[in-house]
């Protein structure tokens, strides 16, 4: 009977998977709360997700638990670009959800960078096929943004919205933790591993026009380096330690 049972359940889950209902890089319910619903012990469920599992429709990863498979998000760090290009040509559907956007006070940090007191904040939250992959903070100066508006930074970037050329900008890339805020937004466990990176990008006179600041999902964010070949050295060409 408990082969039967923990079958059935993988059945069940597996239905979840293929309609949708369970989209791809989403985190299942726990162990606890499958057992819960099904009513079975955690060794069963473990066992129909193992199942699963084997046939490649889900994954497990510590911090995150159990999740759905499915091909990362891959972002290259080679040229100054948004990501959603990429999504729609991997047959993604990319999505921007404005959380705020509201002109105010920059913080002390982002008012060091933009030498400037007053900004345009906006956050919003990126999402793949209507699954969360990245919670974003823009920050550029009020005199640069008062043209724009909500609809607008919801459709383009702010690097085709900006009447400034831009040169380029540097990113910097951290492991952290999901906040509690982060994890309910995210659709992660709160305190699960994520990537932080941070966008600073100026314009053709070397003036800093951009802050970003983005939250990644662990489980489900890949970046890209091409190292080209130079001369032997220690240190990964394109790369450089921080404190």
């Amino acid at each position: 009977m408990r082969t039967i049972r923990y079958h059935g359940i993988a059945d069940e889950l597996r239905l979840r998977v293929s309609s949708g209902a369970y989209a791809a890089g989403r985190v299942l319910p726990s162990e606890s709360a499958m057992s819960a619903e099904f009513c079975v012990s955690r060794v069963t469920i473990r066992k129909a997700l193992e199942i699963l599992r084997d046939e490649g429709l889900v994954d497990a990863r510590q911090g995150f638990g159990w999740f759905v498979a499915g091909k990362p998000v891959r972002q290259p760090l080679g040229r100054l670009a948004t990501i959603e290009d990429q999504m729609r040509d991997s047959g993604m559907q990319p999505e921007r959800h404005i959380l705020e956007f509201v002109f105010e006070k920059a913080p002390r940090d982002i008012s060091a960078t933009l030498g400037t007191t007053q900004v345009l904040r906006v956050t919003r939250l990126n999402t793949a096929d209507a699954e969360p992959f990245a919670l974003v903070t823009v920050w550029c100066p009020a005199d640069l943004g008062q043209h724009l508006s909500r609809a607008d930074v919801e459709r383009s970037p702010f690097y085709e919205l900006l009447e400034v050329p831009l040169s380029g900008a540097s990113q910097t890339i951290g492991a952290d933790a999901a906040s509690a805020s982060e994890a309910q937004l995210l659709h992660v466990p709160i305190g699960s591993p994520v990537l932080r990176c941070e966008r600073i990008t100026s314009n053709t006179n070397g003036q800093v026009v951009l802050v970003s600041r983005h939250v990644f999902p662990a489980h489900r964010t890949e970046f890209v380096v091409d190292l080209p070949f130079a001369e032997p050295s220690i240190a990964p060409s394109g790369l450089r330690l921080v404190d």
